[in-house]
């Protein structure tokens, strides 16, 4: 796994400013205001950092933006870092100034004078979000992470707080390494054995193959991977960290490449069908997460890992499946193969683990990307208790979802002919269709969401806290919705 760059916290020491090689950062608000360590690298420079903010540079600034410093006279750093922000700032302008640091940087090591910042930890995690780099498959030596060093009065606390911060980035990291790997290393039997090494965490990890699946009568799943050599798995995951309540259930769609089967995609753009897999890459990296910070709460993972490819043994348009619950369903467009894995995996979950609350995550939909664009994943739910935590989840962890519409008038748009339902309704409320279908696997009493994160799970221009790529989306939205809704009396967490 790529590993995030490695931060230390140490007491706050003036002295050792001068001799420091690498990037400075210092922390002025808005108003121009200098703490005590940026009027010192101002003195040490030579007035630079003064002369800096009382620019027409700075005031251009938003909050949170970096005014490069380049080779300051009297030090030895190669830069100043000046970042316009203020003491108590919100979340995500604190972390998007973190992450302005980490490309400023580039490779070069990084020292964060904390002073009296509120949202320290925030900084530090948006600058080691946005350090994270995909080398695995580059044949030039890999560089690691440069380190970050943050000076403050207090550097125990702060390395205390900054704790769950780092389960946090290694979580995010997991989800993005898995995301970007190609299909012909992330087979589903590599994905199977990757998700194993988690027992090393604590985590109990089950794989169930075909010849089980068979016998459970997954047969809507394994109608999705019959065209493929790479044999189509289940992958259950339990950390037990809570009592002897009914666990949290999350459920992710692993398909590990997507060719469209029989209904072939077009090839442009194929290519990037190596994060169809996305929905269970964010499951592995929450999974992570939440052992690694020792959650106190009993959370199950099950991901259906398949391969869509066209073969003479692959499923055909008008093909009729028997699901895991029963339902029968008429295959329209193999290309529509997400909900095919996810209904009997959800069906399973129920089944066994009884679950108190149940969300499946999903790249499921191009139709989501065209209403939600990739700045929000589309939300679907059943219930609004758990729906209204996770969007409040989302908001307080800067990661964008926007709930959508259920309802039965869009049902009869999956009828058929032959069957109990089809799997697609056409080009019509597309996204909407396909959560539709998947809430008919959903039990009266289980409280569920479906995240379609066909538009957030990898974006190639990058966003604020990701270079181009996966971008681990809902792992810090999923880990807190499981510390308010299952840790903690959510009356009782603040709100970012």
């Amino acid at each position: 796994m790529t590993a995030p760059a490695t931060v230390s916290f140490v007491a706050t020491d003036l002295d050792d400013l001068a001799d420091f090689e690498g990037v400075i950062a210092c922390f002025v608000a808005a108003d121009g205001t200098m703490g005590a360590e940026a009027r010192r690298l101002s003195r040490l420079s030579k007035g630079a950092v003064k002369r800096a903010v009382e620019s027409p540079a700075f005031d251009k600034l938003d909050t949170g933006d970096v005014l490069e410093l380049g080779f300051p006279s009297g030090l030895a750093a190669t830069t100043l870092a000046v970042v316009k922000l203020d003491r108590r700032p919100h979340m995500m302008k604190a972390m998007g100034a973190g992450a302005g640091l980490a490309k400023l940087r580039g490779s070069r090591a990084l020292l964060i004078m904390g002073g009296t910042m509120r949202r320290l930890s925030d900084v530090v995690l948006g600058a080691t979000l946005r350090g994270y780099e995909f080398a695995d498959h580059k044949t030039a030596e890999a560089k690691p992470a440069a380190d970050v060093t943050v000076m403050i009065a207090k550097p125990d606390e702060a390395e205390a707080a900054f704790d769950d911060a780092r389960a946090l980035a290694e979580g995010v990291f997991l989800t993005r390494d898995l995301v970007n790997e190609p299909s012909n290393v992330l087979t589903t039997t590599e994905f199977a054995n990757r998700l194993e090494s988690l027992t090393d965490l604590g985590i109990k990890v089950e794989v169930l193959e075909e010849a089980e699946l068979e016998k459970l009568g997954m047969r809507t799943l394994l109608a999705v991977g019959q065209g493929s050599e790479s044999p189509s798995k289940v992958v259950i995951m339990q950390w037990d960290g809570g009592g002897e309540e009914a666990p949290f259930a999350l459920v992710g769609k692993g398909v590990v490449f997507d060719t469209g089967g029989i209904s072939l995609k077009p090839a442009a753009g194929m290519e990037d069908m190596t994060m169809d897999m996305g929905g269970a890459g964010t499951v592995a990296g929450v999974m992570h997460t939440i052992a690694r910070r020792k959650a106190r709460a009993n959370v199950v993972a099950l991901i259906g890992l398949v391969e869509n490819m066209p073969d003479g043994k692959a499923t055909r348009p008008g093909d009729v499946v028997r699901s895991m619950k029963g339902d029968t369903v008429e295959i329209i467009n193999t290309d529509a193969e997400g909900r095919l894995v996810l209904c009997d995996v959800m069906w399973y979950a129920q089944d066994r683990f009884k679950p108190t609350a149940m969300v499946d995550l999903a790249t499921l939909t191009g139709a989501i990307i065209i209403g939600l664009g990739h700045e929000n994943a589309g939300v679907f739910s059943n219930d609004d208790a758990i729906c209204d935590a996770f969007l409040k989840a989302a908001k307080n962890t800067g990661e964008g979802a926007w709930r959508m519409p259920l309802g039965e008038p869009y049902d009869k748009l999956l009828k058929s002919r032959v069957a109990d339902m089809k799997n697609i309704g056409g080009r019509p409320a597309g996204s909407v269709t396909a959560a539709q279908f998947l809430q008919r696997f959903v039990k009266d009493d289980t409280p569920w969401i479906h995240l379609d994160i066909a538009g957030v799970a990898s974006i190639s221009g990058g966003t604020t806290l990701a270079p181009g790529g996966a971008t681990g989306w809902g792992v810090r939205a999923l880990d807190r919705l499981i510390r308010d809704r299952f840790e903690v009396d959510p009356d009782a967490t603040p709100d970012a």
